[in-house]
């Protein structure tokens, strides 16, 4: 009968270690609505509250127009440090007239995202640019203690 070695055991757990920390993790964000329930909204005749109880409560509702609800939510797999892919994105759109009945309803899925790249401009700002030294060596002489008596704080 032979005696496991530490090291034996050592490279056992770092090998399960390894192999879990290569597993993918899947996350799910927001509300990733069910094609079934979203099947079952029909225009004309789905009041708001039959949308909230088959759907739950919008992910966003419409910033200037509040008769506009949206449920946003996608499902991703990330391995280890590399970027997460994107498994599964769905946006469901629902715009409900005057009376709160649904008068239109899209559902939109990754393909129709459109990727925005980030813009790298800054505002100009008017003045003068101070470094960091200029800045604590500019203070010096501009205040003194005669100037702050009976302005501070308990005076």
């Amino acid at each position: 009968m032979t005696r496991s070695t530490p090291s034996r055991v050592f490279a056992v757990a770092l090998l399960g270690l390894v192999a879990t920390a290569c597993a993918p993790t899947v996350a799910t964000r927001g509300n990733l609505t069910d094609p079934e329930a979203v099947a079952q909204i029909r225009t004309g005749t789905t009041t708001r509250d039959e949308v909230a109880n088959l759907l739950g409560t919008p992910t966003s509702v419409g910033t200037f127009d509040q008769k506009v609800w949206y449920y946003i939510g996608q499902k991703t797999e990330k391995t280890a440090f590399f970027k997460p892919d994107v498994m599964e994105r769905r946006v469901v759109v629902v715009h409900f007239n005057d009376a709160g009945v649904v008068s239109d309803l899209k559902t939109l899925d990754h393909n129709q995202g459109l990727d925005i790249e980030m813009v790298e401009r800054t505002t100009p700002t008017h003045g003068r640019e101070m470094g960091f030294l200029e800045q604590m060596i500019g203070n010096f002489g501009r205040f003194s203690a005669k100037d702050s008596k009976g302005k501070g704080p308990g005076s």
